[in-house]
């Protein structure tokens, strides 16, 4: 909204750093003491996450039971000042194995000694909470492990699933733009489509939601400096009856065909259109008449949209091109274009002004075509 237009990604790490294990496992007693024991023989220290304050005492006697040599400390936000900043001096010089902690180790932390965080109900956090607890750790040379950890019998909610997969997937340095965007996938962009904090975006697909995000961006500039805001591009409707689509048998399975729908649906100009046949031919073989149609109907609206036409109807032998008053094309484009096209393109001017292309009896696939070339030559 404040008009940032580029996005910077840090995507170099700092030398001699590794990427972070990252496990997502079920809570087992045996695991974590092999877990921290590893460590501690390595000479490290290990964080452990366990987000209870009332019972966070028995859980520490609990570990102490596992590894009765493990120097052990608790720290959480509910203890005095003094006393808590005590605990993390002590942890950072080495005096303690072990950090059970809540979430206070979520930010602002460096502990380089410090390479094993064990995350207990790794469910309740969020994706963007998980990827910065991840990031305590691996702040050395060394190889640092993380074990998000979830109770045997929890039944996990299909959200939760998703966030675990995807800290599990995204270890790599550099992959916090992708794990927000796929905590934006998950939780929704909140209620700019809706009532409530959700979203929607599922429901109208990311694209849309980012042209819309765009045209709201450029009111309020507009806005901000008094001049009228730039008018949205043009929405171009093609209405005609023809056989354009992707059949079952050119491109096989539903993923791809919506991928090279919209890869289609993508083409702006010539460049692009051949592109998009050279890759279709590359992939699945010469393209049907019915994927040639639909490319062609791809590029006619696309070249619509910058002519000013908002609609394109079909009849027998000719096509209609509405042209909307908002915004019309410059008039000597056009006295050119009617007297290149001869007596296969008119002008109407009734209430609502047109452009008429007619090819006798021709099929609507190929006045398609060719009105691409037409339409081409105006623009």
């Amino acid at each position: 909204m404040v008009g940032v237009r580029d996005m910077s990604l840090l995507e170099t790490p700092p030398e001699e750093r590794y990427p972070v294990r990252t496990y997502v496992i079920d809570y087992q007693d045996a695991i974590i003491r092999d877990a921290i024991r590893r460590e501690m023989n390595r000479g490290g220290q290990v964080y452990f996450l366990y987000n209870r304050v009332q019972s966070i005492d028995q859980f520490r006697a609990r570990l102490q039971a596992m590894l009765p040599d493990a120097r052990i400390a608790v720290g959480h936000g509910q203890m005095k000042e003094h006393a808590l900043e005590d605990i993390m001096l002590d942890f950072f010089d080495g005096r303690y194995d072990v950090l059970l902690s809540t979430t206070i180790i979520e930010n602002g932390l460096d502990v380089p000694n410090a390479n094993t965080l064990i995350v207990y109900d790794a469910d309740r956090f969020g994706l963007s909470q998980l990827y910065q607890l991840r990031g305590r750790v691996g702040r050395s040379n060394r190889m640092a492990y993380v074990y998000f950890t979830v109770r045997p019998d929890k039944m996990l909610s299909e959200d939760a699933q998703k966030r675990l997969s995807a800290i599990r997937e995204f270890t790599e340095f550099g992959s916090g733009f992708r794990i927000a965007m796929r905590d934006l996938e998950i939780r929704g962009a909140g209620n700019i489509f809706g009532p409530e904090q959700s979203g929607n975006v599922s429901s109208v697909g990311y694209d849309m939601y980012v042209k819309l995000i765009n045209e709201a961006v450029r009111e309020a500039q507009a806005e901000s400096t008094g001049k009228a805001p730039p008018k949205p591009e043009l929405e171009t409707r093609i209405d005609v009856r023809a056989d354009a689509f992707l059949p079952e048998n050119y491109v096989r399975g539903d993923l791809q065909r919506m991928e090279i729908y919209k890869r289609i649906a993508l083409i702006r100009n010539r460049v692009d259109r051949e592109d998009v046949i050279e890759e279709l031919i590359d992939r699945f073989g010469e393209p049907p008449e019915q994927v040639m149609c639909l490319v062609d109907i791809a590029h006619l609206r696309s070249l619509c949209s910058r002519l000013g036409v908002n609609r394109v109807t079909g009849a027998p032998g000719k096509l209609v091109f509405r042209l909307d008053a908002d915004y019309m094309p410059d008039i000597n484009r056009l006295y050119h274009a009617l007297q290149a096209g001869g007596d296969r393109l008119i002008f109407s001017a009734s209430r609502e002004p047109a452009l008429v292309y007619a090819n006798g009896k021709q099929p609507p696939e190929q006045l398609i075509r060719e009105a691409v070339a037409v339409v081409e030559g105006i623009i």
